[in-house]
């Protein structure tokens, strides 16, 4: 019993001493990171023509100028209805791509889950399609598609529907992955076919998550396609660099009022649909 005893305590110890000697590596590696981080900040401050601080101070006169120019101006409601149609155009780009980019990944998403009994090596074929199209961003692949195609909404529109099929095939995949197989089960030994076993057995299961998926991707596509403006997609992010260049406060002010409502709104209506969706509670108005 005290042998038992003995090594019950020794075995106390030891494991307080790993516990010493841990907190104790924890505490070196940040401390060792914090050095690292604290120097490299300061070394690379440094070497900027600006310093950090005396830009920081200064954080806020940008936008106070903004919003001084906002209220001295005469038509600033006008600016509102005179930029609509640009926002009409980005709204529109993010519609077609996140349609295009939906289709498509549900195609992707069927062609690489394993449990649905598609033919086996279209699997990592589709799994890879997925990867190679998440690995573009949309900016970079947008810059390549004009250079080849001019400057229009249409290489920001491709760009933003390669993206999107990549990042909702994965969650629709993800989806179909997590099943209920017993109706698949119960299709295939009356003799469906493997797309009627896909229309009656796994959509009614899916198509919730989908619809929810889409439509928050749809307001992310939104952001992106006014980003892709600024490199001469069209849309409200050509105006937002035009005004920026120009210095006009009183459209950037506009512009951006313009974009954070309709980013609101359908984030609210999204939001809204999708919780009927998933609870099952969906109607029409």
């Amino acid at each position: 019993m005290s042998d038992q005893a003995l090594s019950i305590g020794e075995l106390q110890t030891h494991f307080s001493e790993m516990e010493h000697k841990r907190r104790l590596y924890t505490a070196l590696f940040l401390g060792a990171s914090l050095v690292v981080f604290f120097g490299g900040f300061y070394i690379a401050d440094d070497l900027n023509s600006g310093g950090f601080w005396q830009g920081l101070a200064k954080f806020f006169d940008y936008p106070y100028e903004i919003v001084v120019e906002s209220i001295e101006a005469d038509r600033w409601a006008g600016l509102l209805v005179d930029y609509f149609p640009a926002l009409i155009e980005t709204v529109n780009m993010a519609g077609v791509s996140t349609l295009v980019g939906a289709l498509l990944a549900m195609i992707l998403a069927f062609c690489s889950s394993r449990n649905l009994g598609i033919f086996a090596p279209l699997v990592p074929i589709a799994r890879r399609a997925m990867d190679i199209t998440r690995a573009f961003p949309e900016l970079i692949l947008a810059l390549f598609l004009i250079f080849l195609l001019g400057a229009s909404p249409i290489p920001a529109m491709i760009a933003v529907t390669f993206h999107t099929a990549g990042a909702l095939g994965k969650l629709f995949s993800e989806v179909n992955e997590n099943i209920d197989s017993k109706p698949l089960e119960g299709l295939q030994a009356t003799g469906a076919t493997w797309l009627q076993r896909m229309r009656f057995g796994v959509l009614p299961q899916v198509l919730p998550n989908y619809c929810s998926y889409a439509l928050l991707r749809f307001e992310i596509n939104i952001r992106a396609s006014a980003i892709l403006g600024f490199v001469g997609a069209g849309g409200i992010g050509q105006e937002f660099k035009t005004a920026i260049s120009w210095g006009a406060g009183a459209d950037i002010s506009a512009l951006f009022t313009l974009l954070f409502i309709t980013i609101v709104v359908i984030d609210q209506i999204s939001s809204r649909i999708r919780r009927n969706l998933v609870g099952g509670t969906f109607q029409m108005a």
